[in-house]
């Protein structure tokens, strides 16, 4: 063969964006922790910001976590079309920028509006580092190898509600909120410059897709006509609804309900740290069982846990301990089923996988966080409005995924690729 005729071997795996797969999950890790920071650092401050802003009513202050996931979901329909189109490296950098500034303009935030205006444009910018990073990861791994990387890349994004609400706790304490906004700002920044200097990008012009409406809207009919595609989407939108309901409502249920006070931080961080010990076991199975093994199973043990706390809580109010250990295992099953589910809804995408990301995410996320109300808006002083949104959502996602897969549950079709080197120490 000619020389002049070879064609270079193209990278795969983490290779592919210049990185270590080390460094590649540490990276991608610490993008997707730097939204759910955003988010659980603020809890403990809602208080104090509606007391400082002259909030008339106190469940007013909720808004500031409402808007924020509101831009996340809503925005990331955009941001798959354009990175597909533009690439992740350039969507990424002025996702971080954007977050950035919103970030440390909302410290300096003089009226409830202004605060839930900023809020918004943060979701924004944290729905762009979210759904780049997802086609980051797509682009450089496929099948069980991706879902294998999204668990350890989790369990770092599940430490993050393990520290928010203490570190956001222990800032209020010492000084005020804005201090929590001027944290994440730097933070950010940070986060922006290692993208800059060491992060290359993934998706190769030849592999790019024009931007236009015939192009994002076929990309979108692929997208939506996909069995599997959709089923799997569908089951993510009410397990984000399981994740907004417990979020939304886990104050009122650990603090009003077990009057835990001071500690509701300690019980918050030790749930997360459950979600990333599943995640762990979950990169450490998935290569052996498969993800559909995996995730068909902890969503029937999910919603069985849910039935059985429902039916334990109507003779009474169930113990603490109960209570605690039923809704912790319940998210530990939660988190092996989303890591999963989504790397299952992406797999037959290709190189449509940042519009697949956008809508999968976007739909997911907003329709999520409006069951996630619904539910939270049903305290009623006792767990059991709770324990029922779950067990529902958990049986319904049954029935999503037995319609994605045609009947079928516990199969693995094509989904293991050869290991990434240096995976199996990881």
């Amino acid at each position: 063969m000619n020389p002049t005729q070879t064609k270079p071997a193209e990278q795969s795996g983490s290779a592919r964006i210049g990185l270590g797969i080390v460094e590649f999950i540490i990276i991608i890790a610490l993008m997707t922790a730097s939204i759910s920071m955003g988010i659980d650092s603020m809890l403990p401050a809602l208080p104090n910001i509606g007391q400082s802003l002259a909030v008339a009513n106190p469940n007013d202050t909720q808004l500031v976590i409402g808007v924020y996931f509101l831009g996340f979901g809503i925005c990331q329909l955009f941001f798959g079309s354009l990175s597909d189109a533009y690439g992740r490296r350039n969507i990424l950098l002025g996702g971080l920028i954007f977050y950035t500034v919103t970030l440390f303009a909302a410290a300096w935030s003089g009226s409830l509006t202004t605060l839930l205006v900023l809020r918004f444009i943060q979701g924004v910018g944290a729905a762009a580092v979210r759904i780049t990073t997802l086609a980051i990861v797509r682009d450089c791994f496929g099948g069980r190898e991706m879902a294998r990387v999204m668990s350890y890349v989790t369990i770092v994004f599940m430490i993050m509600p393990m520290v928010a609400p203490s570190v956001g706790q222990l800032i209020v304490a010492h000084s005020n909120w804005q201090w929590i906004f001027i944290a994440l700002g730097i933070a950010s920044a940070a986060l922006f410059l290692i993208a800059f200097f060491r992060m290359k990008e993934t998706l190769p012009d030849n592999e790019r897709l024009p931007l236009s409406i015939s192009s994002v809207m076929s990309g979108f009919k692929t997208v939506l006509t996909n069995r599997v595609t959709c089923g799997y989407m569908l089951g993510l939108t009410l397990f984000t609804g399981v994740i907004c309901a417990y979020v939304v409502s886990v104050q009122q249920v650990f603090g009003e309900v077990y009057g835990l006070g001071d500690w509701f931080p300690i019980a918050f961080a030790a749930t997360a740290g459950g979600t990333a010990v599943a995640q762990f076991a979950n990169g450490y199975f998935v290569r052996s069982y498969g993800m559909r093994r995996i995730s068909h199973v902890a969503m029937i043990i999910f919603t069985v846990l849910g039935a059985f706390g429902y039916v334990a809580g109507t003779a009474g109010l169930p113990s603490f301990l109960f209570t605690y250990i039923l809704i912790s295992v319940m998210l530990m099953m939660f988190a092996v089923i989303t890591t999963n589910f989504m790397a299952i809804s992406l797999e037959p995408m290709g190189h449509l996988a940042g519009t697949a990301a956008a809508i999968t995410s976007s739909v997911s996320t907003t329709g999520g966080v409006l069951l996630g109300g619904i539910v939270g808006q049903m305290f009623d002083g006792t767990v059991q409005p709770l324990i029922a949104g779950l067990t529902i959502f958990g049986a319904l996602t049954i029935v999503a995924t037995l319609w994605a897969e045609k009947g079928k549950l516990f199969t693995h079709p094509g989904d293991s690729p050869q290991l990434e080197p240096g995976m199996g120490h990881v």
